[in-house]
């Protein structure tokens, strides 16, 4: 259907290239124009001169050729390269808001430099994004100097540290690191344009929203991201939410008795293993076991849920979680590593107690378990930005997915020089033993040759059992995986040498381009020669050692060869036994292997074993997509509520929005307490429960009540009544602190307040989120379920909020009752923060006589992103109640 679409109305890539082709052109026509600047001078009044038009009404788009066309200029100045034609439509496409597929070594390092000084330009930030803290120091240090030299200011974010450019010594600039200028997180961030990883952006933004300062806020705005590697980070980095936690009780010797209970069960006889989704069921034989050693009598019971979690970990983190390939242990402590780039992500940690069970299994210190302090997905926290685009070189069958979570549109970009690369078929074995020993031989035939051969494995564990193998057999050779991710661009720049073998895991070195010849140190004589030479012997030999999950992994590694037109070659040896046939679909590749009845030894090729293959990766393909798609579905929900939650908190560094947003949460609680209280038939009774419930709020409030029995009829008249003592009382209480005092009391109950109810409140939503997969027993949507109990949770913990700031407001401990009062003002300060405290942590088993509504033009808390009066009248509405 696509393809004859596509003869009709033609290819609509093509067209888009086509039309952004009369821009370049345009570009082009200045560049004799920027050749005649004679100094640096010129460039950052050029600068100025474009951000002076920005302010006085052209846009970006109307600047865009001047802006590109100078950005050129500098690089051939600065770095000595010139922005090729297919760059300049790559910058244009990242401008857009779109994401520029761009095969590898087509330079898309140099073309974020065009949108990033463009979009600079209407000071608004610019943030770069990149998957490691290596690349992104590289890339500030590489490209930072075109900025820099015209006139911008450049940083970048590291774990725990942050840099900026300095200023640019004419045009000799080496990029060094070490001229890196440590400073402040809020420094880095105040620059025109940021580089960091998609982790500290995140991160920073979380802590943003917990700090009690406005002073230590860092991020400013979210305007613009350029996300380099945009599946790696959007995709494959999406199914791993962001964080914050700190510690809860101990509970490390449980977890030291389940693993070693785990030690004594066995797979089929005590329990079933699901790879696929990585999870167990106990037998009937497993669950009397485990009942016998632990002395239970029902391990279902209510009482018991704790122990199952304990044991179901321990036994995951047994049979699913592998040393060396999901995880390693580095300096005492469990790493773990990204499946889809082989790299260590350090500092992230699996939750709901799994880091912990390997842990134990592992005979490491263990970790207390934590409790969620923030959290957001990566694909919330992107949707942030007001315009957000992103590079890489494999995005096409990922289309669907960034349209539908992010979006964002894919334009394919035509490479600079026909791509020659030779894709041979798979070759198909039917033992894992047979691969890797053909596999052998073909790296030491090539080796022989001369030919740079660059194989790819799916884990640490598979590379490490490569490179055993290749040493047995005197091929030498070198390994990049997480182990060497320190040594990753050394072992990359001799990748593309003459006779040498690199076993790399996925796509660890991937944002470094290998070069054939290898690396141009040795000077631009010695290395045309050797160039010269691995391009006789064909170029660079990509082999996979087995098809990953996704065939745009498998793809990304196919893109290591033929760069820049250079001539290369790739293969995928792959057999029955590997992971992914094991996982999606091994029965029938098995079935049709022994159908051929070729000897172990015998690799065939067969276009059926092909589309199997194919089969196989386009399951586990929309797997992952749905694992993601509910991962958003569900922290929709959460992120409604974050966010007004966060809007809450922005509010307290607003000295006049925190006065007058106090006095409504105030108001809105008497409103409340007086809708609860009955003026007709009352009783001394009701009268005494009111005034009780008043006097938390105004404790010095009994002699502003004794008229309370006369008042008869409207409400509307008691409502008043308490109004105007509520207004009096924050006069009075604002006369007796002095402002800075008084606003920084208002500030300290309202963050307090948020924080400790919020955090709370992450925890129940987690568990909740945990063990609402249930309700489908019930022939009811989980996700419905969950938007449903989620939003009466939120008007819950919205109702503490509201509860505790009214009730600790005014517990400030000055006497109200005079205007005379003698007690120093900061003494009464110190010691309310004491009481505060108190307050907010001791109410949670009070009888509630009426919870805050919310708006009807408020966001709907269920997370669909609609108004509450248009969102609580359809049927999908968590906030249905």
């Amino acid at each position: 259907m696509v393809e004859i679409l596509s003869k009709i109305f033609g290819d609509p890539n093509k067209k888009i290239i086509r039309n952004l082709s009369s821009i370049v052109s345009e570009i082009n026509d200045l560049e004799k124009v920027f050749e005649s600047f004679s100094s640096q001078d010129d460039f950052i009044n050029k600068t100025e001169e474009l951000k002076n038009r920005v302010l006085n009404g052209e846009t970006l788009d109307d600047i865009l050729i001047e802006a590109y066309a100078l950005v050129r200029e500098v690089s051939k100045r600065i770095l000595g390269q010139r922005h090729f034609d297919v760059q300049l439509i790559g910058g244009i496409v990242l401008h857009q808001g779109k994401i520029a597929e761009m095969k590898t070594g087509e330079g898309k390092t140099l073309v974020a430099t065009l949108p990033s000084y463009l979009n600079a330009l209407s000071g608004h930030g610019v943030h770069v994004v990149t998957v490691n803290d290596y690349l992104s120091k590289r890339d500030a240090s590489w490209m930072g100097p075109i900025h820099r030299f015209l006139g911008l200011k450049v940083g970048c974010l590291q774990q725990e540290k942050s840099f900026i450019l300095p200023e640019i010594p004419g045009e000799n600039f080496d990029g060094d690191f070490e001229k890196l200028i440590e400073v402040e997180r809020n420094i880095a961030y105040s620059c025109d344009i940021l580089y960091g990883t998609n982790n500290e952006f995140g991160f920073d933004y979380l802590r943003d929203n917990m700090v009690d300062s406005k002073s230590r806020i860092v991020q400013k705005e979210h305007a613009f991201a350029i996300v380099d590697e945009v599946d790696n980070i959007l995709i494959d980095g999406a199914r791993t939410p962001l964080i914050i936690s700190g510690p809860v009780k101990d509970r490390g010797q449980d977890y030291k008795k389940f693993a070693h209970l785990a030690r004594t069960l066995h797979v089929d006889e005590d329990f079933t293993s699901d790879e696929k989704n990585r999870s167990i069921n106990l037998t009937e034989d497993g669950i009397n076991k485990i009942e016998k050693t632990l002395n239970i009598s029902n391990l279902y019971d209510q009482e018991n849920f704790g122990v199952t979690h304990f044991i179901e970990n321990a036994i995951k983190a047994n049979i699913h979680y592998i040393k060396d390939r999901e995880y390693v242990i580095n300096d005492g402590q469990v790493v773990l590593v990204d499946e889809f780039t082989g790299r260590l992500m350090q500092g992230r940690r699996y939750s709901d107690g799994l880091h912990q069970a390997i842990e134990a299994k592992e005979n490491l210190k263990i970790q207390r378990e934590s409790a969620t302090y923030a959290t957001i997905t990566l694909q919330n926290y992107f949707r942030i930005y007001s315009k957000l685009s992103g590079m890489t070189g494999t995005a096409s069958t990922e289309a669907e997915e960034f349209d539908k979570i992010y979006s964002l549109d894919v334009v394919q970009i035509p490479t600079n020089q026909p791509n020659i690369r030779e894709d041979v078929p798979d070759l198909i074995f039917n033992s894992e033993k047979s691969k890797f020993n053909a596999l052998v031989k073909k790296i030491r035939d090539l080796q022989k040759l001369g030919q740079p051969v660059l194989v790819g494995t799916t884990s640490i564990e598979k590379s490490e059992l490569l490179s055993n193998l290749l040493r047995k057999n005197n091929v030498n050779h070198q390994v990049l995986n997480a182990k060497q991710h320190e040594k990753e661009a050394l072992i990359i720049a001799d990748a593309g040498k003459e006779g040498t073998v690199t076993v790399a895991t996925n796509m660890a070195g991937r944002g470094t381009d290998i070069i054939l010849g290898g690396s141009k140190s040795v000077g631009e004589k010695e290395w045309e020669i050797h160039n010269q030479k691995i391009l006789n012997l064909g170029g660079l030999v990509i082999l996979g050692s087995e098809r990953h999950e996704s065939r745009r992994i498998d793809n990304q590694l196919r893109g290591r060869a033929g760069r820049q037109g250079d001539p290369g070659g790739t293969q995928f040896y792959i057999s029955a036994e590997d992971d992914l046939m094991k996982r999606f679909g091994g029965d029938r590749i098995q079935s049709i292997m022994n159908m051929v009845g070729l000897d172990e030894e015998t690799p065939i090729e067969n276009k059926l074993l092909t589309r199997a293959v194919e089969g196989a990766q386009s399951k586990v393909e929309g797997f992952h997509f749905e694992i993601r798609k509910t991962l958003v579905d569900y922290d929709d929900v959460i992120n409604t509520q974050r966010e007004i939650i966060y809007q809450l908190r922005k509010q307290a560094f607003s000295d006049e929005l925190l006065q007058e947003k106090i006095l409504d949460i105030i108001h809105n609680e008497v409103e409340d307490l007086v809708t609860g209280f009955s003026l007709n038939d009352r009783n001394k009774e009701d009268i005494d429960l009111f005034s009780q419930e008043f006097s938390k709020i105004i404790p010095s409030s009994k002699s502003h009540l004794e008229d309370i029995e006369n008042i008869t009829g409207d409400s509307s008249i008691l409502s008043e009544k308490l109004h105007e003592i509520i207004d009096n009382q924050f006069v009075l209480l604002k006369e007796n602190l002095q402002l800075d005092q008084f606003n920084g009391w208002l500030r300290f109950v309202l963050l307090r307040s948020i924080d400790s109810q919020w955090v709370e409140h992450l925890t129940i939503m987690d568990n909740m989120r945990q063990g609402i997969g249930l309700q489908a027993a019930g022939q009811r949507d989980p996700l419905v379920q969950y938007k449903t109990i989620g939003f009466q949770m939120f008007e819950d913990l919205m109702f503490r909020i509201n509860r505790d700031i009214s009730r600790t407001i005014f517990n400030v401990g000055v006497n109200f009752e005079s205007n005379n009062s003698t007690k120093n003002s900061n003494d009464s300060l110190r010691t309310s923060k004491g009481s505060m405290m108190d307050n907010v942590n001791s109410g949670h088993g009070e009888k509630r006589i009426i919870g805050k509504k919310i708006g009807r033009n408020d966001p709907c808390p269920c997370g669909s992103g609609k108004k509450y009066k248009k969102c609580s009248e359809t049927e999908t509405c968590g906030a249905k109640v």
